[in-house]
């Protein structure tokens, strides 16, 4: 991965949810989108990501009324994030430490930019270097 960046690797202006979205047009979008995750803002501003087991343990299991419980009631707050500029070495390496399988990328005020997934470390690394990555992520791993 030498000196790549976040920046070359990440997807950039991924689709987000307001935190004050309904948890149904939550599990809307990550349908539309086919996705497990999404990050959580209010305007342009990172404030969490939401996952579809997020949804399932947080909203269902708890037998709360989806129509009624927004998005701010289920994600996780505050995740671990990613600069664009920073090494893409370092940016796998936290997420094998944290055992996550995405960063979402914010600029330096904490505006959500991209976000960096397995899939996209694969595009830019080689074979080798992508099955020890998704092999340290996955340890263990709780589906975030």
């Amino acid at each position: 991965m030498g000196n790549t960046t976040v920046q070359e690797a990440m997807t950039p202006s991924p689709k987000s949810i307001e935190s004050d979205a309904s948890v149904i047009d939550a599990a809307r979008l990550l349908t539309s989108e086919d996705v497990g995750s999404l990050p959580v803002v209010e305007g342009d501003q990172l404030v969490g990501m939401v996952t579809d087991r997020d949804l399932v343990l947080r909203v269902l299991a708890k037998d709360l009324d989806p129509h009624k419980t927004v998005v701010a009631d289920a994600c996780t707050e505050d995740p671990e994030v990613a600069s664009a500029s920073e090494s893409l070495e370092a940016a796998l390496q936290r997420m094998a430490q944290k055992q996550v399988r995405r960063l979402p990328v914010v600029d330096d005020g904490g505006r959500l930019v991209g976000i960096l997934a397995q899939a996209d470390v694969a595009r830019v690394s080689q074979a080798s270097e992508t099955g020890r990555m998704v092999e340290e992520i996955s340890e263990a791993s709780p589906r975030r």
